[in-house]
């Protein structure tokens, strides 16, 4: 098995002790090109955020440049499920899969471990060379998977025009005390200090202040930028009336079970007719588990089951009551549409769900059901209330990403300035 956090002591010490230095990376000319090239990874190997963000900004970067080409390096194995837009691409790497919060070991490859390091590695350092981006953005590990990305890190600083390179980082990683230790021990903000140009944020420092709360150096915190939320596309929301409609979600669904298992339990209580309720099992939930939640609703019309739907946009709109977990990317769909929701988010291996929800229940914008207080009972009673009460007119949270993705990667881009 692999560890999440750790990186190979052998890694670490390629990257000692050089400080960060502009002349470093050689100036462009301060102009923005028609064509840029950017390279995205996504070592996703739990649920659908990584890679829903990762097309994000894809979709972002194409129509921002309409000449771009844009390459995500990827293990998801959904990555088909989703449209690509027109310009980008993607090379697919063998799936890897997160067996506990610090160890992630071959999805599919089971035997070979170190086969399938070796070669997710090299393939991610090839492609970049081969590619030569003028932008190499990671998400979420600046090492990658047990420093899978550092022998491409390394070739990419040796060329004669080497890119910029960003990390991006969701909101809130884990709880504070336990992601301090790990980056103090694992040697990310080594790697940041000697590879990175910027870390960016996708979140607000007034919701969660990641460069405090993590204790980021001040060389990492220097090149840190708060971007906020990325919000989605939204439809407009149709007025509340007819039979109360509620969606049920967990994203993956991979550990969904309970969720969808409390909330169909909790309705076998409701008369049928009161409410009509849409149940999207996911795409990870294991065939026996959708098959026997099925069969909790069997003979009620009422119930409607879904096993996967890439583009949840038209669902948040038609729907009353949102019941999800917590994940960044569900967080910022239903934030962009206004959703009213009641979460119910994952406490292991990671407490990063449950500490957003927290966040933005105590803000007032969702309700919340904690996990280790889930029953039926109370997931019905936070439903009904949340029918019950009036929906928020706009979200007051920071929603613009994107935008200010895109003026940093023009900067980036041109050279042109901090």
């Amino acid at each position: 098995m692999w560890s999440d956090m750790s990186i190979p002591r052998s890694a670490v010490d390629r990257i000692a002790p050089t400080p960060w230095r502009a002349e470093d990376n050689p100036a462009r000319p301060l102009v923005t090109p028609a064509t840029p090239k950017i390279l995205l990874y996504s070592h996703d190997t739990f649920g659908l955020g990584n890679i829903r963000r990762s097309i994000l900004l894809g979709e972002l970067f194409t129509a921002e440049y309409p000449r771009a080409a844009v390459l995500l390096v990827t293990g998801s194995p959904m990555i088909h499920a989703f449209r690509i837009p027109d310009r980008m691409d993607y090379v697919k790497l063998p799936c890897l899969n997160r067996v506990s919060a610090e160890q992630y070991a071959p999805r599919f490859l089971v035997d070979c471990a170190d086969e399938v390091r070796r070669t997710r590695s090299e393939i991610i350092e090839h492609t970049a060379i081969g590619f030569q981006p003028d932008i190499f953005i990671v998400d979420k590990r600046a090492a990658g998977i047990e420093g899978e990305l550092v022998p491409a890190l390394e070739a990419l600083r040796r060329l004669a025009r080497p890119p910029r390179v960003v990390l991006g980082l969701r909101d809130i990683l884990d709880a504070p005390a336990r992601t301090r230790q790990a980056l103090r021990t694992n040697g990310s903000f080594e790697i940041i200090e000697r590879y990175y140009d910027e870390v960016w944020i996708y979140g607000s420092r007034g919701i969660f202040d990641a460069v405090a709360e993590y204790d980021f150096p001040p060389g990492v915190g220097a090149r840190t930028r708060y971007c906020g939320y990325l919000r989605r596309r939204a439809l407009p929301r149709p007025p509340r009336t007819g039979t109360p409609r509620v969606l049920v979600t967990t994203g993956g669904g991979a550990d969904g079970d309970a969720l969808i298992r409390s909330y169909l339990a909790g309705l076998a209580g409701v008369p049928p007719g009161e409410l009509t309720s849409l149940v999207i099992l996911g795409p990870q939930l294991d065939l026996a588990s959708a098959e026997a939640l099925r069969a909790l609703a069997a003979g009620r019309p009422d119930v409607t089951f879904i096993d996967f739907e890439a583009d949840l946009t038209r669902r948040y709109a038609e729907a009353d009551v949102v019941v999800s977990m917590a994940g960044y990317n569900t967080v910022c769909e239903l934030l962009t549409a206004n959703a009213t929701a009641v979460l119910v988010p994952r406490a292991e291996p990671v407490e990063e769900q449950l500490i957003r929800a927290r966040c933005l229940a105590s803000r007032r914008l969702f309700s919340m059901v904690e996990p280790s207080e889930l029953t039926p009972d109370r997931l019905m009673g936070a439903v009904r209330a949340a029918l019950a009460s009036t929906p928020a007119a706009v979200s007051p949270i920071d929603m613009e990403g994107l935008m200010r993705i895109r003026t940093r990667v023009d900067r980036l881009l041109d050279r042109s300035g901090a």
